[in-house]
């Protein structure tokens, strides 16, 4: 079993030099399902990239990760008599919730920010649009998973490549972030930047980790 990881840095040079290592690297080649889902957020909320935008593809990014963890659950259910195969199974259960917590942070930061600016959202298009969105993407990845677990893995580095990309690009079309304060109720949990680009810089690489997991467990093979 192999865990990609990544040093995680905070200062701004480090993060600036992550930021033009995504921005260089060319975008995978994103399958059927990833590019009808990117060419879906585009179409209802626009190519530009905006602090509701990136709030919707949050609440989209958890769905793989809950659904992975529900059918882990079921084998666990299955395979206790099996304690050894069990724990795997539990070590991964335990990866795909931190990584869903990750998400998590990063869609409570996003609210916190789109309530401190004002920014009005339709009901419709920022509340009930991404939870059907959400609805339809945990059975995508729920029947990939369960059919062959790398389909699932594949989809989810197709999504976390696209967030890393989109994150690091935000940051490059709004010079402004580099100067505008991180402040936030959630730093304690999160962590404490100095500036609203060094924060999207972090979410970025956050986002390139997962990428990174998913294509380890797509080597490894470990469900399939």
């Amino acid at each position: 079993m192999t865990t990609i990881t990544l040093e995680s840095p905070k200062d701004t040079s480090s993060l600036k030099s992550e930021q033009e290592r995504t921005l260089k690297a060319p975008r995978r080649k994103y399958g059927f399902f990833a590019s009808t889902l990117f060419f879906m957020m585009d179409f209802f909320y626009g190519k530009k990239q905006t602090f509701s935008k990136f709030k919707v593809l949050e609440i989209i990014a958890r769905v793989p990760y809950q659904s992975w963890e529900q059918v882990a659950y079921i084998a666990m259910t299955h395979t206790y008599s099996q304690p050894g195969f069990a724990r795997r199974i539990f070590e991964f259960v335990k990866e795909a919730r931190l990584q869903q917590d990750n998400e998590q942070w990063h869609l409570f930061m996003l609210e916190e920010m789109v309530q401190k600016k004002g920014i009005h959202e339709n009901f419709f298009m920022y509340r009930i649009l991404p939870q059907i969105i959400a609805f339809f993407y945990y059975h995508l990845s729920w029947i990939m998973y369960v059919v062959k677990p790398a389909w699932s893995y594949g989809l989810n580095a197709d999504f976390e490549d696209h967030a890393e990309h989109e994150y690091m690009g935000f940051v490059l079309e709004n010079p402004n972030f580099e100067t505008e304060p991180f402040e936030s109720d959630f730093e304690q949990d999160y962590g404490s930047f100095k500036s609203l680009a060094d924060l999207f810089r972090r979410i970025g690489i956050d986002e390139r980790i997962h990428k990174e997991e998913s294509l380890a467990r797509i080597e490894n093979a470990r469900f399939s």
